[in-house]
């Protein structure tokens, strides 16, 4: 029988198929830990936890042994914390399955785990940050590799040894922590884009941190620190003195956190030296500053000798050539320069120090700004000051760039947390933010190893139905709706010229008087409103001091009296903030102040079209810039509406069809709007029949119809009530800029557009469905169907409109088509042209205008409750369809 070959792959670099294998074990193990349960994750958290605490001691000991860098006790501490504190702070922390589960508003936030992370460690911290990041990666269900720096590797992987046995004893993986026993850069780069491994935390130099952020993977990295402690003349100064004593003594200032250098007030400098040299402070000459200056910084590497990292203040001055007392503490350089031809302003991670003076608070910030810049963007910053000194706190917090602002603390102890500020959350990995090229500014913790699903449920959000508090309506209420106002004193009314001059006025103010109320009258009102108008009207209005305000009139006097309602209540306002588009009137980026404060507003129409006494919305024009501003907000909702079609009985016909139509759009768009509900249908229903039942005699009998005046006069109201709620459509967004272009009446604008409208809205597979909660699918068919059938109801045995012929077998299309048809006729009743041309807008002007017609349209604010979004050419053709008068068709 031949012999069998195997086949071994040729290696990248020596130990590759060893650590494949691992990766691929790891892997495995973490799949499996993924389904633990939080209470499983829990206790093998906690094993780990006490199982790392009870080595604290000799892992310290390890650690200065391997390296020759720190101290022992120090180490201890470290260790520690990284293993008590870390659980308890995170002990109680949901990390597994469900974190938040909202059923009323439909959310659910599920954790997951990240996966398997690659874990860098540092020669200077490296039995206390693999303590850490095993704790953390073992809370959230992910497992992790380490790859120790070659000085440390004994150490680093002892520690994760211990840790990965005491978390298979509670039942984890059996691999799920792994390590890199002989590591090399080539073992390193290879484990950082490894396709198994899901996430970087890197922990290192500068070159290792950048190799990570350029793995290609998700990084969490630590920038280096370079940190500045400004000591202000209000401070406390042995507070000060002993706590960046305590912190650049820990460890031999191997924390990437501790102070680099001190800014000291020039009050306080001598009495702060004194304190330093008190306490063992070893202040340097010249000439022993300009020998160390030439061991501080590696010269190949441009950042701190590794000789120094680490060693006792009498080592470092051996090295440099000079001798120090043995109980010196921390070596001082008094310096001037914070430039980078100064070692003493860069991150020395040791206990040496560069001592600056500054002239005050102000120069100091500077200084401490500058110093950071030099190396330690994102870190860490520390203030020494009176905590009463807020204004002077806040100025350093915003001047200095770091993530952690550092207030009467020792910048080792204060910066990982927990123990000066029990906020900050505790961490030996810390975040520099974008500043220090680092993916996030905080200390890392467990939630920065979890992946978050959100289950977003669909839900409809609260909806609403506003109106003014009180409408009145009936021919001949108004003098008895005016008692209303009993015991008010001053009433200011809003009104035009015609309605003035015709005694119209008068209707309102002898009921006033009668009652003791003051009346003045304002009526200069003209169609289209202007801001120049409204300024005249505020000087009267504000000298006046009225608690009421009247609009009496059609559209313009009411949109005129509800802007000048606002000046009145708050002068303040910014029209450009007022008329922003918004999608959701409630999540509006401007807000409208409440009004009400100083008056009421009280709408009294004498037209029968706008609705405008009970909606929330108004047009203003700047004559200056030609600019319209649409204000539209439920504070401007009237406070009452006095709807009496006596005031309506004098219009003219081609009011009377102008309006009558603009009150059936107002209901049919109301009614197609996606925002409409229950409420606003059965009154744009409702509207909608009227007008076809009433308008055509109001229109043809005038005054002498007096049941059909008042119908078309409730109608409008109506649908006026129905839009303010549900919101109108393209119809309206189309004519508000055609009536701008050509000085068409709105009324007409909408007449002329209104069926091909319908038509375009009319399908079930819409280019674009507008987007709004409740509407769930394309209806337009189905609501437009509907008001055909309600529209061509028999009420008490008679037909309600002969225009309107619907056969027992009619389909919802035929149903709107019959609707469609039935308009037609109407307008045919009511001697409305067929066309925009008809209507007299000349050809040449209208397609030289029609594109940017077309844009404007798109960007009006009723577009968006459109049925079906639109899309800006689909416009396009439906104002050149309208011109011509074609019938729209879809467009292949």
């Amino acid at each position: 029988m031949a012999e069998q070959t195997v086949q071994i792959k040729t290696e990248a670099f020596p130990g590759e198929n060893e650590l494949q294998a691992l990766i691929e074990r790891v892997k495995r193990a973490q799949i499996k830990y993924s389904t633990y349960t939080q209470e499983q994750v829990d206790a093998i958290f906690r094993a780990a936890a006490i199982a790392a605490n009870d080595a604290r001691i000799t892992l310290a000991q390890d650690a200065v042994a391997e390296t020759g860098m720190g101290i022992v006790e120090d180490k201890v501490i470290k260790n520690h914390f990284a293993a008590e504190y870390i659980f308890h702070k995170y002990k109680d922390d949901k990390t597994c399955g469900i974190l938040e589960d909202d059923a009323a508003f439909g959310i659910k936030k599920i954790a997951e785990p990240i996966g398997v992370v690659c874990g860098i460690i540092p020669t200077t911290n490296p039995t206390s940050t693999a303590i850490f990041k095993s704790l953390i990666s073992l809370k959230t269900r992910n497992a992790i590799i380490f790859s120790p720096h070659p000085r440390a590797k004994k150490c680093t992987c002892e520690a994760a040894r211990i840790i990965r046995d005491a978390a298979v004893a509670a039942g984890a993986p059996e691999d799920i922590i792994g390590w890199i026993e002989d590591p090399s850069l080539e073992k390193t780069d290879y484990l950082m884009k490894h396709p198994m491994v899901n996430i970087i935390l890197a922990t290192g130099g500068p070159g290792m941190v950048k190799s990570a952020y350029s793995s290609g993977k998700p990084a969490i990295g630590v920038g280096a620190g370079n940190t500045p402690a400004l000591i202000d003349k209000s401070a406390n100064i042995k507070m000060a003195v002993s706590s960046i004593l305590m912190s650049k003594t820990f460890d031999n200032g191997v924390v990437c956190a501790s102070e680099q250098s001190i800014i000291c007030h020039k009050d306080i400098y001598d009495e702060v030296k004194a304190e330093l040299k008190a306490r063992g402070a070893a202040f340097l000459t010249k000439e022993q500053e300009d020998k160390l200056r030439a061991v501080i910084i590696d010269p190949k590497r441009g950042t701190v000798n590794p000789a120094i990292v680490g060693q006792p203040a009498p080592v470092i001055a051996k090295i440099a050539g000079f001798e120090v007392p043995a109980s010196s503490k921390v070596l001082i350089g008094e310096v001037t320069d914070i430039t980078a031809a100064e070692p003493f302003a860069h991150e020395k991670l040791s206990p040496v120090l560069g001592m600056y003076k500054c002239d005050n608070f102000g120069d100091g910030t500077a200084k401490a700004a500058h110093l950071v810049a030099m190396g330690g963007f994102g870190h860490t910053s520390v203030l020494y000051i009176d905590e009463n000194e807020q204004e002077k706190i806040d100025t350093y917090g915003k001047t200095v760039k770091t993530s952690r602002v550092l207030v009467n603390m020792p910048a080792s102890q204060g910066a990982i947390g927990d123990i000066y500020n029990f906020r900050l959350e505790p961490s030996l990995t810390l975040g520099c933010g974008s500043w220090g090229n680092n993916s996030i500014s905080e200390n890392v913790g467990p939630k920065h190893l979890l992946n978050v699903k959100t289950v977003a449920e669909r839900r409809e959000n609260m909806l609403w139905f506003k109106l003014p508090p009180k409408v009145y309506f009936k021919y001949g209420c108004l003098p008895v709706a005016l008692q209303e106002l009993q015991g008010k004193k001053r009433v200011f009314i809003i009104t035009d010229s015609f309605l003035f001059s015709s005694g119209m006025v008068d209707k309102i103010t002898g009921p006033l008087e009668k009652m003791g109320i003051e009346c003045e009258c304002f009526h200069q009102v003209k169609p289209d409103p202007t801001l120049g108008t409204i300024t005249t009207g505020m000087e009267i209005m504000n000298a006046f001091k009225p608690d009421v305000i009247i609009g009496l009139g059609g559209g313009s006097p009411m949109d005129a009296a509800k802007i000048m309602w606002l000046l009145y209540e708050h002068p303040e306002v910014q029209f450009e903030g007022l008329a922003l588009r918004f999608m959701d009137i409630r999540k509006r980026i401007y807000s409208f102040p409440n009004m009400g404060k100083k008056a009421e507003l009280v709408c009294i129409p004498t037209t029968s079209g706008t609705g405008s006494e009970v909606t929330p919305f108004a047009i203003i024009t700047d004559e200056k810039t030609s600019m319209k501003w649409a204000i539209a907000d439920y504070e401007l909702t009237p406070s009452m509406a006095i709807v009496d079609s006596e005031l309506a009985m004098g219009q003219p016909k081609g009011l009377t069809a102008s309006c009558g139509l603009d009150v059936l759009t107002h209901a049919l768009e109301a009614l197609a709007s996606s925002m409409s509900t229950d409420y606003t249908n059965a009154l744009a229903l409702e509207a909608s029949r009227i007008i076809f039942k009433y308008l055509p005699a109001a229109y043809n009998n005038g005054a002498e119809d007096k049941k059909a005046r008042e119908k078309v006069h409730n109608a409008s109201t109506m649908a006026g009530m129905a839009f303010a709620n549900a919101f109108l459509g393209l119809c309206h967004s189309m004519a508000h800029k055609l009536g701008a272009a050509f000085h068409v009446p709105h009324g007409m604008a909408n007449a002329l557009m209104l069926t091909n409208i319908i038509r375009f809205n009319a399908t079930d597979t819409p280019t674009k469905q507008a987007a709004f909660p409740q509407y769930e699918f394309p209806s337009a068919i189905s609501r437009y169907a509907r008001a055909a059938d309600y529209i061509n109801m028999i009420v008490n045995d008679t037909k309600n409109t002969p225009y309107i012929e619907i056969k027992k077998s009619a389909s919802m299309e035929d149903k709107v088509e019959a609707l469609i048809e039935a308009i037609e006729k109407l307008k045919d009743e009511l001697n409305v042209p067929h066309s925009i041309q008809e209507w007299g807008v000349p050809e040449a002007d209208f397609l030289a205008a029609v594109d940017e017609l077309a844009v404007k349209a798109f960007d009006d604010q009723c577009t968006g409750s459109n049925p079906r979004y639109p899309l800006i050419s689909q416009i396009k053709q439906l104002y050149l369809d309208c011109y011509y008068g074609r019938k729209w068709t879809e467009q292949a």
